[in-house]
């Protein structure tokens, strides 16, 4: 299986050209962009962003895999990464971690995902969920299905 951009990527992909001081600095727009209109970023995905930015695939891959954000495989669940920092951990993100363990959904308990003050937190796609309760999760989780 081989990928290749759709056209509005690519006139993104120039667009951006313009506006960053290197090709190279287009890295993480690219995968991003991949994985929006794959659902994943697969193998050839990062074989097209090294043609389109002159970057090793390598350098490309290190990036994808550094970032909890991306998903290198087609995910089969509802991918749910749950915050593991003090704030979150302080105000019961321990407690969803063992309610989500019983939902049909791909955990990953990852670092901080920046919104203590709202904590406990938990990201679904790029959407970021606060102040939950178990309750408040059931509610999102049925709201998504």
């Amino acid at each position: 299986m081989s990928f290749a951009f759709t056209q509005e990527n690519l006139t993104k992909i120039s667009e951006l050209k313009t506006r960053y001081p290197s090709q190279e600095a287009l890295c993480l727009p690219c995968l991003w962009m991949a994985q929006y209109q794959d659902g994943y970023i697969s193998i050839d995905a990062i074989d097209e962003i090294s043609k389109q930015i002159n970057l090793a695939p390598m350098e490309i891959y290190s990036v994808a895999t550094f970032y909890s954000m991306f998903n290198l495989e087609p995910q089969d669940k509802l991918k749910v990464q749950v915050c593991k920092t003090l704030s979150c951990k302080l105000c019961g993100s321990d407690e969803i971690l063992k309610h989500l363990g019983s939902k049909d959904v791909k955990i990953q308990h990852v670092e901080c995902l920046g919104s203590c003050s709202t904590a406990p937190v938990m990201q679904i796609d790029d959407v970021y969920y606060e102040n939950l309760t178990t309750k408040k999760v059931d509610e999102i989780l049925e709201e998504l299905k």
